[in-house]
């Protein structure tokens, strides 16, 4: 039999006036602003299905302290007092149908206080595809608000390939330098549209000729079944589940396979659904931009030190990336490091925008050492070749070198700072192989809270629309929230959010629907 680890081993937002308030809230109450009539909910106490409780696991994984090396990981300091973070392994099936053999090890971490009772029964999270879901429970439980790890614990879950998990690693050391900077110095000639094709492509030969036949067993439906294999490790009937950005489709998609498994659906700034990916990309690129103006309204506030004209700043640092007269510090890696440090909810608010515009000024100036480290940790967070292979197996509809050329003017107008690079970001999946669609739910048992950012880096908030039409139409009581402020998720960011998701979590009960939670 085919062990897969063995074989990986070997080839191993300035659209809201608060964006200059002090940091992320930490109010208990959740502000009732009703931003939509929302549905009114006809459920009564003699109709509504019974919401079954959270669930202690009955056999816990072998969980080890790993509370200063994680922080260490991220660059993190710890905003939670008496935080604990744990992590554990857990072997999952290639094929939970047996089609392909092997197994994978995936990663957990739990995240809890000294105060989170013992007999609370945890929340799952699952950011998908889009970084490591360590990574992005690390950055919430180091935020300002505990509020939801005093109630409960949370187990955040790595996707195949990423993180914790068995890695990736396929793609050549010459392919990834060109992924890295899309081709800009490295390559005289052809256009910059034909080059992320040509280097996507041999980024994609590279990893299939790799992992097939199970180059296509990264897909969301996978990440599905790792969840199902940890409900059963754990001896529970249910999930409670908390998705985040691409992860909320890893939820949809477990509702999907496992509809009786689900004890909360929380879904927290999720990918659109039923969209293609120049769709998807012009989202995550108009949430990149909210969250770079409302840095730039907060860095003015603060007398930072790009001066009064941030934004302009920023533009002739990224032009002299482009010219490679950064030392080889590509465009595409200072704005993924720059987008990096946007979604970032840990600390306070005011510091980070001041880290950061720091950070860029240095660089400016002719010490790239900070932007270096910045641009390596965003490598590590949305670079790594699990998060190539998981993605391009996610996406469906993938464009052409001409459909990117015929956008490109007016993204690079429309969205003056990241357009551009998100245009030829969006070619470098074209070549993979098309998996099976991943599956939605037709119907939900549980009430569902979903949650969105106004300045969201990691996948925007124009989707959102999108999955709560999905979830009115399978029939279950739900409610959306917003959240005013910048970063992703939005729990790392809003108190009031970690406040309404620890009520939820406690009996099912939803806040009214379209209340929004001040930055």
């Amino acid at each position: 039999m085919t062990h897969i680890r063995s074989l990986l081993a070997v080839v191993s937002v300035a659209v809201f006036a608060a964006a200059c308030t002090a940091g992320p809230s930490d109010r208990p109450e959740v502000a009732v602003e009703q931003n939509s009539p929302g549905q009114p909910d006809q459920a009564t106490t003699d109709t509504a299905p019974e919401i079954p409780d959270l669930e202690v696991p009955v056999d816990e994984l072998a969980w080890t302290d790993c509370t200063q090396s994680t922080l260490d990981l991220y660059g993190l300091q710890p905003g939670t007092p008496g935080l604990v973070l744990d992590c554990a392994d857990f072997e999952s099936p290639v094929d939970a149908s047996g089609t392909m053999f092997g197994t994978f090890s995936v990663g957990a971490m739990r995240a809890r206080t000294n105060d989170t009772p013992v007999d609370a029964g945890p929340l799952v999270l699952t950011s998908g595809a889009d970084r490591s879901s360590i990574a992005t429970l690390a950055d919430i439980a180091a935020g300002q608000s505990p509020t939801l790890l005093r109630s409960h614990p949370i187990v955040a879950v790595d996707r195949r390939g990423i993180g914790r998990s068995t890695a990736v690693d396929c793609i050549k050391p010459d392919t990834r330098v060109t992924l890295a900077d899309l081709g800009q110095f490295a390559v005289s000639s052809g256009d910059a549209e034909d080059r992320a094709v040509d280097a996507g492509r041999d980024a994609t030969i590279e990893c299939t000729d790799l992992l097939q036949p199970q180059e296509l067993a990264f897909a969301t439906s996978y990440a599905a079944d790792d969840l199902e294999q940890l409900r059963m490790a754990w001896g529970v009937e249910t999930l409670g589940l908390i998705g985040t950005g691409n992860g909320a489709s890893t939820a949809l998609a477990f509702a999907a396979q496992y509809p009786d498994r689900v004890s909360r659906l929380v879904l927290d700034s999720p990918t659109g659904t039923g969209v293609d990916q120049m769709t998807l990309a012009e989202q995550k690129t108009q949430g990149r931009e909210a969250a770079f103006a409302a840095f730039a309204e907060r860095c003015r506030a603060l007398d930072c030190s790009l001066g009064q004209d941030p934004r302009n700043a920023v533009s002739d640092l990224i032009g002299r990336a482009t010219n490679g007269l950064l030392s080889l510090l590509s465009t595409h890696e200072v704005l993924d490091g720059i987008a990096y440090a946007l979604a970032s909810t840990a600390g306070d608010a005011s510091r980070r925008t001041l880290d950061l515009s720091d950070t860029l000024s240095a660089a400016r100036s002719g010490d790239l050492a900070p932007l270096r480290q910045l641009a390596s940790r965003a490598a590590v967070a949305y670079g790594t070749d699990g998060q190539f292979v998981a993605a391009c197996t996610d996406g469906r509809q993938w464009p052409s070198p001409q459909a990117v050329r015929d956008v490109s003017a007016a993204w690079s107008e429309r969205y003056p700072t990241f357009g551009t690079d998100a245009a030829l970001v969006a070619l470098t999946c074209s070549s993979w192989p098309t998996a099976p669609p991943t599956p939605l739910p037709a119907s939900i048992a549980v009430p569902v809270l979903e949650l969105s950012g106004a300045g969201d880096p990691m996948v925007g908030n124009a989707g959102f629309a999108s999955v709560t039409g999905l979830v009115a139409s399978t029939g279950a009581r739900s409610a959306s929230m917003t959240w005013q402020g910048a970063g992703h998720p939005v729990l790392g960011g809003s108190g009031c959010a970690q406040t309404a998701v620890a009520a939820y979590a406690a009996d099912g009960s939803l806040p009214p629907d379209g209340s929004a939670c001040p930055s």
